[in-house]
C-alpha cells in the first residue's frame, strides 16, 4: 500500500482555513464530528469523487480513483475544517509513518491553533 499526501486536499484545507471555514474544537470531538458513512455517500452522490477526495489528506494509489478506499485521513465535515480531524490525521499519519501527511497535518494544526489563540 502506497499512501501519499493528497496535495489537492492539503491546498483545499489551507484555503478553507484562510477563509475562516473552521471548527476550532478539541481532539476528542472527532468521533462525534466526523462524517458518517451516510454523509459520505450523500456527498459523493451530489459532488463526485474529485470533490470528495479534497477532504482527505492521504491517497492510497493501490485503490481505484473512484473508490472510497483510495482516500485516507479525513480532516473535515465536507463544509469546514475541524481541528479535531486535523489532529487525528496528524497522530495517525505519524503512527503509520506517513511523514508527508503528518507534516502537512502538523502545518494545518499550527494554522488552526494560531486562529484559536486569537479568539477572544
Amino acid at each position: 500500500m502506497t499512501v501519499k499526501l493528497n496535495d489537492k486536499a492539503y491546498d483545499h484545507a489551507k484555503r478553507l482555513i484562510e477563509k475562516g471555514q473552521v471548527v476550532l474544537d478539541d481532539r476528542d470531538a472527532w468521533s462525534e464530528h466526523q462524517p458518517s458513512t451516510a454523509d459520505e455517500n450523500a456527498y459523493l452522490e451530489k459532488h463526485g469523487f474529485e470533490a470528495y477526495g479534497r477532504w482527505y489528506l492521504g491517497v492510497d494509489d493501490e485503490h481505484g480513483e473512484e473508490t472510497k478506499g483510495r482516500y485516507k485521513f479525513p480532516y473535515g465535515d465536507f463544509e469546514k475544517v475541524h481541528r479535531c480531524g486535523v489532529l487525528s490525521a496528524e497522530v495517525r499519519a505519524g503512527q503509520q509513518k506517513y511523514t508527508d501527511i503528518e507534516l502537512a497535518a502538523a502545518h494545518l494544526h499550527g494554522l488552526l491553533d494560531s486562529m484559536r489563540s486569537e479568539e477572544p
